[in-house]
């Protein structure tokens, strides 16, 4: 069923005058702390801390000044909710496009690494896929939302995911004051694959069939980010191209994460697909299966719905759908009740 997440107004009142909405009791998000909330909440109680109110004439904070303190007082509580907890977040299409966006999402997932969450990031990259391809003189073909790869398409897809991307991606984390480990689906047999049911006309594109996140949990637990381009091989070394949803959800399940978090070009699950406005920000398993069977889920959507189910299915707590594109998608999915997507539950 779809559930809605009311939002009374708070009697909570923070440094300013204004009140934060009261986020919805659904147990997936979080309560704003009771007290402390308060920009003496947490002081030790000194001299100066009961000394006499000061004369007017004292500098008071701007405007500007006290919303950056409120926005930071209300993620609080999320922050404590989410500390030393694993997030995978898979990375790629149209939020890869634009410089400025790209580095947003890298700052983005570096706060996330500074304030105690443990990110971990999946990506594709698709648009310089198909940049690279052209150069070679190859015409990019799908089928069914999947890349059609030959052997040709799989060598560039390899050099472009492994060799650029990821590391460019490396890099902008490196720039942005955190650490990163760039790794593929090949390294410590991070991921084994093996041929799409459908490979007859798909190609070397593959699925999953093992993860074995071993090589993550150092990474990991030293407060590094792993940043895992979705290129795999079989038992016998061949390579396959994986659909970074599906290597995503996949990676998810095994690292036990709390959330995974699909950044993609659309808005999210809609109640009609041809209404912009009829964003679903919350539904469970039964309901999202309910509306593929309705057909109110078709298309490019269907995969990564599928991916989502599956993960939860395998003990990760939520799934969210998000839009790459929309500044700070990924701060205002994670570090508010609102949140900016859909959110599936299990």
């Amino acid at each position: 069923m779809m559930l809605t997440k009311p939002h009374p107004s708070s009697n909570l009142l923070l440094p300013t005058t204004t009140a934060l909405p009261n986020p919805s009791p659904n147990p997936s998000r979080v309560t704003p702390l009771a007290s402390g909330r308060g920009r003496r909440g947490h002081h030790r109680v000194c001299a100066s801390s009961v000394a006499p109110a000061q004369p007017a004439s004292v500098a008071q904070p701007t405007a500007p000044a006290l919303s950056r303190v409120d926005v930071l007082s209300e993620a609080l509580p999320f922050i404590q909710r989410f500390r030393g907890k694993t997030v995978v977040v898979k990375y790629g299409g149209a939020a890869m496009k634009s410089p400025e966006l790209q580095s947003s999402v890298i700052r983005d997932l570096v706060l996330l690494s500074c304030v105690g969450l443990r990110p971990v990031l999946v990506h594709g990259g698709g648009p310089e896929i198909n940049s690279w391809l052209g150069r070679v003189g190859v015409e990019p073909q799908f089928r069914n939302g999947l890349r059609v790869t030959d052997a040709l398409t799989m060598e560039v897809v390899e050099m472009v995911l492994v060799g650029k991307v990821n590391k460019q991606l490396v890099s902008l984390i490196s720039v942005a004051g955190a650490t990163a480990v760039g790794l593929c689906g090949k390294d410590a047999r991070l991921l084994t694959a093996r041929p799409s049911p459908d490979a007859a006309a798909l190609g070397f594109v593959g699925e999953v069939t093992r993860v074995n996140p071993s090589v993550l949990h150092p990474i990991i637990e030293s407060g590094h980010i792993p940043v895992i381009a979705t290129v795999a091989a079989d038992e016998t070394g061949q390579a396959y191209n994986i659909n970074a949803d599906t290597a995503a959800g996949e990676i998810a399940a095994a690292l036990g994460a709390e959330k995974l978090l699909l950044l993609t070009d659309v808005s999210g699950i809609l109640a009609d697909r041809n209404d912009p406005g009829s964003l679903v920000k919350e539904i469970d398993i039964a309901g999202v299966r309910q509306m593929v069977a309705d057909g109110k889920v078709g298309g490019g959507m269907i995969p990564k719905v599928e991916c989502c189910v599956r993960a939860l299915a395998q003990g990760v707590h939520t799934a969210s759908i998000i839009d790459g594109r929309v500044p700070h998608s990924l701060l205002l999915e994670i570090l508010t009740d609102e949140g900016t997507g859909t959110m599936i539950t299990g």
